[in-house]
């Protein structure tokens, strides 16, 4: 056994040569990629995660949680999240996904269900200065748009509102729900965000009222499908950002997890102008 005043000398030693053989650079390209996401650059996910249970049918937030991770997002849009709900043993399920990721997180009812309530959440890197609930004409089952603001580094104070519209074939309750929404953009001013799950495709009057408002962060066709997860046939899930002419998109794509949710998620990294 080496004595303690070496053990010292010796690590202090290893330090040194790790950081000469590269350490200190990868540092210094971490502090530079948070230098360019504080200069206006934004990992935006939407993600229906159906309560944390997999496509497997096994409730399991870790999972959720690493799926989320892998993505390195400053902005998350949930739908079907649930809040002290038996099936998913009571969690407070945006609380646990904003502890396991570390960062802020903000819950939105639908209804009372379970025991508990059921809803959608965001969770966000930056400090989430105010939460509404924007209460929509209801479907198949009560539904809200939550609205959160934000303040952003190099964009400034950012709304953001996170939909989950009805899901049934006829679209009227849902066409109902997105120009309820609609109205109340137009007073939310020239910069806001809008994703999560629409529930209806490319075509539909649904979307073709918010690309009328703001810029569909449009995906390539190789990654545009969402839902089923395991093998999509449908796009469905959805980011816009407005205005139109205030943001550059890097990079838009539905993400190929499998197993962690009956949806995809979505991630687009956009940048403000």
């Amino acid at each position: 056994m080496m004595p303690a005043h070496a053990s010292t000398r010796s690590r202090l030693l290893l330090v040194l040569a790790l950081v000469a053989g590269g350490l200190l650079d990868a540092c210094a390209g971490t502090k530079g990629r948070d230098a360019a996401r504080q200069g206006g650059t934004l990992r935006v996910v939407s993600y229906n995660i159906r309560h944390g249970c997999g496509s497997d049918d096994t409730v399991d937030l870790a999972r959720t949680a690493a799926a989320l991770r892998a993505l390195a997002p400053d902005l998350v849009a949930l739908q079907e999240v649930d809040c002290g709900v038996r099936r998913s043993g009571g969690v407070d399920q945006a609380a646990e996904l904003g502890r396991l990721l570390g960062m802020h997180h903000a819950f939105g009812s639908f209804m009372d269900y379970q025991g508990g309530r059921y809803g959608m959440a965001f969770l966000s890197r930056f400090p989430i200065l105010r939460s509404h609930a924007i209460r929509l004409p209801p479907g198949d089952e009560p539904r809200i748009a939550l609205r959160i603001d934000v303040a952003v580094p190099g964009v400034g104070e950012l709304t953001a509102v996170n939909v989950h519209f009805n899901w049934v074939g006829d679209d009227t309750l849902r066409y109902a729900q997105a120009r309820a929404l609609a109205e109340q953009l137009a007073s939310i001013g020239p910069r806001y965000l809008v994703l999560g799950d629409f529930n209806d495709e490319p075509g539909s009057r649904t979307l073709q009222l918010f690309q009328g408002q703001a810029l569909e962060i449009a995906k390539p066709a190789a990654a545009r499908l969402t839902y089923p997860a395991p093998a999509p046939v449908k796009e469905i899930d959805f980011v816009f950002a407005s205005p139109t002419d205030g943001w550059r998109v890097h990079e838009v794509r539905a993400v190929a997890e499998t197993l962690a949710s009956d949806h995809r998620p979505v991630l687009a990294v956009i940048e403000a102008r």
